[in-house]
């Protein structure tokens, strides 16, 4: 059974720093693409971030672009999303996401196969 947990989340103010962790479990995912996604209360989940699980190219959305990292770090079967200039835009529950195919795909909730539970974060301003 695959299982995706995200942790990391939590209240911090504007400009500050946090580190979500999603711990993947039940397969690996060569191949194919881990992404983060956000939803904040009233709003669509919108792609935050992706990465290829062997490594490669990042993408990123225009709102989180110099502010956000993706990383993984295979051995532990994990993906990360470094989060720095923290913005009270950027409260939502964050989730974790795996399984797309393409790059193309990355952008797109419906390609994940995958999905954690969600974290909440919350920027106070």
């Amino acid at each position: 059974q695959v299982q995706l947990v995200e942790s990391g989340g939590g209240l911090v103010q504007a400009g500050g720093s946090l580190r979500l962790s999603c711990a993947a479990s039940g397969r690996t995912f060569s191949g194919r693409f881990m992404g983060w996604f956000r939803q904040a209360s009233g709003k669509e989940r919108e792609f935050v971030a992706a990465a290829k699980w062997s490594g490669g190219s990042t993408y990123y959305a225009d709102s989180v672009k110099g502010r956000f990292t993706i990383s993984r770090d295979n051995a532990k079967n994990a993906v990360y999303l470094q989060m720095n200039s923290l913005e009270p835009e950027d409260t939502a529950v964050y989730y974790c996401a795996a399984g797309a195919r393409y790059p193309s795909s990355t952008y797109y909730s419906s390609e994940y196969d995958y999905w954690g539970q969600g974290t909440q974060v919350t920027v106070s301003s």
